[in-house]
């Protein structure tokens, strides 16, 4: 997690994988940060073609009977519904920047008017992680609800949303 937080180690961490594949390369960007485009200015200067924002807060849980924590390792990733307002936020810091690559919009993403959001502030793609555990039908569903948005606001194309946030 280190080299997630500061950018000349996410440079260094990007550009040796660069170095050794001609793959696609998509990395996938901490909210543990105080300055997240810094981070992914550095990751596309380290050569990513991609960025995908954001990986899951640090969070903490702790029995209040044997006060103790209810993670093994006493920390853990907060995932789910309750970053999307923070991954939004990221992900629109980031479009602003205009780094020159699509992102992906990771997290919270449970209906395709989560999806819709993300696109709109400036992700070309989203992932969908949490929603998938409780109902493995999330993903189609959120492809039906992308199809239905388009077809009732006369979008021949969902990429035509990207980054469309009015401020």
């Amino acid at each position: 997690m280190l080299f997630g937080t500061d950018a000349r180690l996410t440079y260094q961490v990007v550009n040796r994988v660069r170095e050794s594949t001609r793959l696609p390369l998509m990395v996938k960007l901490s909210p543990n940060v105080t300055d997240i485009v810094g981070i992914a200015r550095a990751a596309v200067e380290g050569g990513t073609e991609i960025l995908s924002l954001i990986n899951c807060p640090s969070g903490m849980a702790v029995d209040i009977k044997t006060r103790k924590p209810v993670l093994g390792f006493v920390l853990g990733g907060l995932s789910g519904p309750a970053i999307k307002p923070i991954a939004l936020r990221m992900l629109w810091e980031v479009y602003r920047a205009n780094l020159g690559v699509p992102l992906v919009g990771i997290g919270g993403i449970t209906t395709a008017n989560d999806a819709i959001e993300y696109m709109i502030v400036g992700a070309s793609a989203v992932e969908i992680g949490t929603a998938n555990l409780i109902d493995p039908e999330a993903s189609v569903k959120v492809v039906e609800g992308l199809r239905s948005y388009c077809n009732e606001n006369g979008i021949k194309n969902i990429s035509e949303i990207v980054g469309t946030l009015k401020c």
